[in-house]
């Protein structure tokens, strides 16, 4: 053959190229075609420069659909052409007949059989070529569009939001820290009072794991799912993708905004949380713990799993319906941590913000493990910004309430010494702070250095040394008030019933680890001199009575040392009744340490009192009225000395 002239090679191959484009959708043509060029010239022998074989899932799905079209090697194409062209023709009958007037609403998936032959007939039009397959193929995606939000809307339970919330709640059997203290635990005016629901309170609660069966049917119903799936296979590959989706994240979020409203998260703008009043925020606050939990790993990871199911023809179909889905309730969530974060700071708010903190940190590896994408970056960025924003308000709220204790400037003396009412609620805050202990250890370090004495506070905790400046912020306010009593003896009551307390509170928490023994000890032996001083300042002058120090000698006058005898043991009488009548009413809090003061009275008094009247008793025998001054015996002391800081009410 003879040679091609210059450029005449480049111009054939551009032909042939031509040709087998536009004879590409006829298979049995351009293979003719290849055949008859490759032989005309060896310039095109290389065909296969041309076209490059295709990959090897294109050869399999080829083979299929040659397989099906042309049956064993011989039957007639035209034959076959005829064949399909009918089932197109059947296919869009099927899609027409439902569109017709005649099926008024009846619901394609109310029947198996129906919708399995509308599938059927769904799937030979993604197939099909030609102006009316393409028109009932429209007719057939609006038609399926609808059944799948049908099925979506009539697949979840019709359980009611009561149930839904109770169920849900004792399945996953979520536990939420909480502070409560008495009304009168709580009297302080510069501390509002805090409602809860008990003197006791847990932690953030541990991990809790959710089976398929317990969480499913408040979803979508596993039969609904199946359905859905045949939907989405056949919308998928005629390349409605986005309309699927958007039907999907439509329905399926408003179903989880329901959600969110039945465990009690309202959607509510920043000036809102602010302006609502504090018993109320408190209960919202609580259940936005709860219901975190539920949301990210009951309903959210269900949700995961199930678009999965619905969706597994498509991987980029699933996680944009799942994204469209559930970004709705997890903002809603996220923009209430953020208002409660960046809200006006109290000191009662700090422990549900720190079980807010807690909860979202617990909860976050699983949150973000549900997205993908430029939605997991967002949801990540969003979630860790607001954790920090709420240890932030943590921080700030403990500094709050530091502020608070020492602006406490109440001016009542409490009757009887007992005590106060900031002592209980102080202690009982603080107490609450060890059970987040891991959290504000993370939380408080540098929080505050002022302090670098007053206990083993060497190797102590960020928490311990926040606990050991709040007790001495308290233990400073209690001395402070104690001067608000003018008897000195009463002073003392008031100091050591209430470090009592305090040492009481610590002994009997996680607060001693952070304390430490030696801690306990110096305040035991603080308790102790209170205990001196009271007893030096109330019964000194009743001891002076006994004493034998100013009384005539007996070898003077009798008659002297007569008068001189009902003068002190008037005295006496006078000093003991007025200190029964008064301190009777006083109140010793805690069992142990007033019956240690009635034996430390006893042991003073009684010996001096018997040895005084064994001494004297002679002197005032058998003279006028003798028992107006020699009116008790040991004994009757004693017996009077068991009254002593029991609280009881003057003239009982």
């Amino acid at each position: 053959m003879a040679a091609a002239p210059p450029g005449g090679q480049e111009k054939v191959i551009a032909a042939a190229q031509h040709i087998v484009k536009s004879l590409a959708n006829s298979k049995n043509a351009a293979d003719d075609m290849i055949r008859i060029l490759s032989g005309f010239d060896d310039r095109l022998s290389l065909m296969s420069d041309l076209f490059p074989p295709p990959p090897p899932t294109a050869v399999r799905e080829a083979a299929v659909v040659e397989e099906e079209e042309d049956g064993e090697e011989g039957p007639d194409g035209d034959a076959r052409d005829e064949e399909r062209d009918a089932e197109v023709e059947e296919a869009a009958r099927v899609v027409e007949r439902w569109d017709s007037p005649a099926e008024g609403d009846r619901v394609v998936f109310d029947s198996a059989e129906d919708a399995g032959e509308y599938l059927n007939a769904a799937a030979c039009l993604v197939r099909a070529t030609g102006a009316r397959a393409e028109a009932a193929l429209q007719a057939a995606m609006a038609r399926l569009e609808d059944e799948f939000r049908h099925l979506l809307i009539r697949g979840m339970s019709p359980l009611a939001g009561e149930d839904l919330h109770a169920s849900l709640l004792r399945r996953l059997s979520l536990t939420v820290p909480s502070f409560a203290s008495s009304a009168s635990d709580l009297d302080c005016p510069s501390f509002a009072s805090h409602a809860g629901e008990g003197d006791e309170a847990g932690g953030a609660g541990g991990r809790t794991s959710v089976s398929e069966e317990e969480i499913s049917p408040y979803l979508i119903s596993p039969d609904t799912v199946g359905s859905l799936r045949d939907i989405a296979d056949v919308m998928l590959r005629a390349g409605y993708a986005p309309e699927l989706c958007q039907v999907y994240g439509e329905v399926r979020r408003d179903t989880l905004m329901e959600c969110l409203a039945v465990l009690g998260v309202d959607k509510m703008s920043l000036e809102e949380v602010q302006r609502v009043e504090w018993g109320v925020l408190d209960g919202k606050m609580k259940k936005w713990i709860q219901a975190l939990k539920v949301v990210v790993r009951g309903l959210l990871a269900e949700e995961h799993r199930i678009c999965g199911q619905i969706f597994a023809a498509d991987a980029q179909a699933e996680e944009d319906c799942f994204t469209e889905a559930a970004k709705g309730c997890v903002l809603q969530l996220l923009n209430f941590g953020d208002a409660i974060a960046i809200g006006k700071r109290s000191s009662e708010k700090l422990f549900r913000i720190l079980g807010m903190y807690e909860a979202l940190d617990e909860v976050l590896p699983e949150l973000k493990g549900l997205f993908s994408g430029e939605a997991r970056d967002f949801i990540k960025e969003e979630a860790e910004g607001i954790l920090v924003r709420l240890g932030d308000a943590v921080r700030g709220t403990v500094a709050e309430f530091a502020n608070a204790i020492q602006g406490e400037t109440s001016r009542r003396p409490l009757p009887g010494g007992e005590i106060h009412p900031l002592t209980r609620y102080v202690m009982n805050y603080v107490r609450l702070l060890a059970d987040y202990s891991r959290s504000l250890n993370q939380l408080l370090v540098d929080w505050d250095t002022e302090l670098e004495n007053g206990g083993d506070n060497v190797n102590m905790t960020p928490l311990g040394h926040c606990v050991l400046i709040l007790i001495t912020h308290l233990q400073t306010k209690i001395e402070e008030k104690s001067k608000l009593y003018e008897d000195e003896a009463l002073q003392n009551i008031f100091l050591m019933n209430n470090l009592l307390y305090i040492v009481q509170k610590v002994k009997d928490s996680e607060l001693k680890t952070l304390l430490g023994d030696n801690w306990i000890r110096q305040r035991r032996g603080q308790i102790r001199r209170y205990s001196t001083g009271y007893l030096r300042s109330s019964w000194t002058k009743v001891l002076a009575c006994l004493r034998d120090d100013g009384l005539p000698q007996t070898m003077g006058s009798s008659s002297a040392l007569k008068t001189a005898l009902k003068e002190r043991f008037k005295n006496f009488n006078l000093a003991f009744e007025e200190l029964y009548k008064t301190q009777t009413t006083w109140r010793v809090v805690d069992p142990q340490l007033r019956e240690e003061l009635k034996i430390s009275i006893s042991e003073k008094v009684l010996p001096a009192y018997r040895s005084f009247v064994g001494r004297f008793r002679g002197q005032l025998e058998g003279g006028r009225n003798s028992t107006r001054y020699i009116k008790y015996n040991p004994d009757d002391l004693e017996n009077q000395v068991s009254d002593f800081f029991e609280g009881r009410r003057p003239n009982a």
